[in-house]
């Protein structure tokens, strides 16, 4: 898949463009499915109103507001009660996969459970863009810091889509989000290149090319 891991979502022309990019032609043209499975996984987030913020496009993260052709839902949750012709097709002729922010061990789980991982391989003109958590969970590992919900494999490992983890919000001491000292503990237990990123920064991986797209603050934090 082509990928745009974000932190806070489609926040400014930087991000936007690289979108448009991986699409290869304009967001009026596309069309998008949105993922709001991540956030019945996180206290803070579902379920109540802000899955249905994220959803109806009027969450304070730009995703499914930014103008698509259309844009339908895919709840990852109730896949696994239906048949796969009533949903892989419709996977496969969408654009764009819009997954939201909450808890990236919850989606984890149920893009297993749901079938929606095996296909991953198969969308090679697709473009998956991560919100928080909907980014995280394309990483190998998320971090204890990070663990809300705890899967059956008692552990915090993800899809391992990319190599490098991710450790989203990162904010300016004093402010709301993850400070740049906590964000370093955070990666001293990742065994592998992690990214620390704020709201206005972004990660673009296209044939294995990593970008970062950013009009704000980030750091590579290595091992």
């Amino acid at each position: 898949m082509k990928l745009l891991l974000t932190s806070g979502g489609v926040t400014n022309t930087s991000i936007r463009d690289a979108l448009v990019d991986l699409l290869g032609k304009p967001i009026a043209d596309s069309s998008a499915l949105c993922i709001p499975t991540a956030q019945w996984g996180h206290p803070m987030c579902g379920p109540g109103v802000k899955a249905w913020q994220f959803i109806s496009g009027n969450s304070e993260n730009p995703m499914v507001d930014l103008g698509w052709k259309s844009v339908g839902v895919l709840e990852l949750t109730a896949l696994p009660s239906i048949d796969e012709e009533r949903w892989v097709p419709l996977v496969r002729e969408t654009d764009v996969l819009l997954a939201a922010g909450g808890d990236a061990l919850y989606l984890c789980h149920w893009m297993r459970q749901s079938g929606l991982a095996d296909l991953l391989p198969s969308l090679s003109e697709t473009v998956w863009v991560g919100l928080s958590a909907g980014s995280m969970v394309m990483t190998p590992r998320i971090g204890e810091d990070f663990v809300q919900w705890r899967p059956p494999t008692g552990d915090d490992s993800t899809l391992g889509v990319v190599d490098f983890s991710i450790c989203p919000h990162l904010a300016q001491e004093g402010m709301p989000g993850n400070s740049i000292a906590e964000a370093e503990s955070w990666a001293a237990d990742i065994a592998g290149p992690a990214y620390a990123m704020d709201d206005q920064t972004a990660i673009k991986v296209t044939d294995g090319k990593i970008e970062v797209i950013s009009e704000g603050h980030w750091k590579l934090l290595s091992p």
